[in-house]
């Protein structure tokens, strides 16, 4: 089952944190999150799944950056959450996928425990310019039934910004 926006609003400060939380972002079943104003690019041509991949820093400013088809680029919410007895899940804004840019490509699913910023996987399907701040994505939470086991990964709990791939770590083992 979905959580309803006054659900989600309700259980604020206990299951659901939300840093900033600003209540006109609350949706019908959603909250709005923010891009930030950093985005991450690799820098490889080829991606490597057992290589921990070079990458660079976009600083984004008022005036907006142009996005490129054929890019990955990893942005980061704003907003750091923090989740328990639920699961989070991450949609791009219909509004946003209306003009070509897909966020959080594969990735939506979150974990229940999982508390840190959400690293976004953004591409184009032609050049758009973007804007730090702008109401990027969506967060919406599901109950959960049954015992479970909270997230505790060392990957990509408590993050602290951007996030590339850490595939390359479970080669290692």
């Amino acid at each position: 089952m979905i959580l309803s926006g006054r659900e989600i609003e309700r259980r604020l400060g206990s299951d659901i944190l939300i840093d900033p939380f600003d209540p006109s972002k609350l949706n019908p079943n959603s909250y709005n999150l923010t891009l930030s104003d950093e985005l991450v690019v690799y820098t490889a041509e080829c991606l490597d799944m057992a290589k921990d991949n070079p990458w660079h820093k976009i600083q984004l400013t008022e005036k907006g950056y142009r996005l490129s088809p054929n890019y990955l680029y990893l942005g980061r919410t704003n907003e750091w959450t923090k989740t328990e007895n639920l699961v989070p899940m991450l949609e791009g804004r219909s509004s946003v996928g209306r003009l070509g840019l897909c966020v959080h490509v594969t990735a939506g699913f979150g974990d229940v425990g999982f508390e840190g910023f959400w690293t976004l996987e953004i591409h184009c399907v032609q050049p758009i310019v973007i804007y730090p701040g702008i109401d990027i994505c969506q967060i919406y939470y599901h109950t959960i039934e049954g015992d479970f086991d909270r997230y505790e990964s060392g990957k990509y709990q408590r993050n602290r910004g951007i996030q590339t791939s850490q595939l390359w770590k479970e080669f290692q083992k």
